[in-house]
């Protein structure tokens, strides 16, 4: 019996449930394997790069999907996904930040459409459907927060979580409602060990006259991707980027900082609780190794701990 990457559930034949191929299109029934290996993959990332409007340290490639051909072409321009391949530098990268937006989802942070695919090698291949495009080629005016903050590539560490604070309140429609899911997104972040959250991987997107912030992306378990982790938070917090500690993060980033009432507090520490054991399934249900699974579950265990969520 195999296990479907995109919904992690259990199939008898095939290697994508019916579930899954109906989440990608309605149409779709099959998806073939992407005609490239994980080489072939990482030089086709590396010979397109000046191309793609989204950088980072991970290979990334624009694709479409073909649903008369049943798989993801590579495109150059008008792509509305993102393909991540395997890392040559850090282990299972895409099927670390599958699960991390997985386990994203069951506390109510919004993602994009994402799961795994197979390369030609059967190498796994991480893919997120771009939530900026809509209609032929038309996009929703996006602005990532080094834009806003006047910052680049060069300078996306330069800043603070009170300064990312201070953008949504001078940016967003409903800032004290956008205040609520950045506390759920930096919660969440710090628990499962995403210390990546830099300017870059925050983004307000425009639509029917209101800005806000973006579905999550690059949710990621650095902490067990990197050998030698030192940091908790790319944006240091009450000039802090490691041993955070509940008073840090809720008396006084959640409290002070962003103003939210206890009862708000309260209903967000709540969802990771009730999540624990989906949490669970989801980690052990993932494609990660054995040895990483332990290590994520340990992490979580341990920061659980640190902000007494019980």
């Amino acid at each position: 019996m195999n296990k479907c990457p995109i919904t992690y559930k259990n199939i008898i034949q095939g290697k994508y449930s019916n579930e899954a191929l109906r989440l990608v299109d309605k149409r779709l029934t099959e998806l073939k394997d992407l005609p490239f290996t994980k080489e072939e993959l990482l030089l086709e990332a590396a010979e397109r790069s000046d191309k793609m409007s989204i950088q980072g340290v991970q290979a990334k490639l624009s694709a479409i999907l073909s649903v008369k051909n049943s798989t993801f072409e590579i495109v150059d321009t008008k792509g509305t996904y993102i393909l991540k391949p395997q890392n040559v530098l850090y282990e299972q990268l895409p099927e670390n930040e599958d699960l991390t937006m997985k386990l994203a989802s069951t506390v109510g942070i919004e993602v994009p459409l994402h799961g795994l695919i197979y390369a030609q090698d059967s190498s796994l291949v991480y893919f997120i459907k771009r939530f900026d495009r809509y209609g032929k080629n038309k996009k929703y005016p996006l602005e990532d927060f080094a834009q806003l903050s006047l910052s680049n590539r060069d300078t996306k560490y330069s800043s603070s979580m009170e300064k990312v604070a201070q953008v949504i309140e001078q940016y967003c429609s409903f800032p004290y409602v956008e205040k609520v899911k950045f506390f759920r997104l930096t919660l969440f972040n710090y628990l499962t060990g995403n210390e990546d959250m830099h300017l870059k991987n925050f983004s307000l997107i425009t639509h029917n006259n209101k800005t806000e912030l973006t579905p999550a992306y690059d949710l990621l378990n650095t902490t067990i991707a990197m050998k030698n982790p030192r940091e908790e938070i790319a944006l240091p917090l009450q000039g802090k980027k490691s041993r955070l500690n509940r008073a840090d993060l809720i008396d006084y980033f959640a409290r002070e900082r962003l103003s939210l009432n206890d009862k708000i507090i309260e209903k967000e520490l709540s969802l990771f609780i009730n999540a624990s054991g989906e949490w669970l399934q989801l980690i052990e249900s993932s494609f990660l190794s054995d040895s990483f699974k332990q290590k994520y579950l340990q992490l979580i265990s341990k920061r659980k701990a640190v902000l007494s969520l019980s």
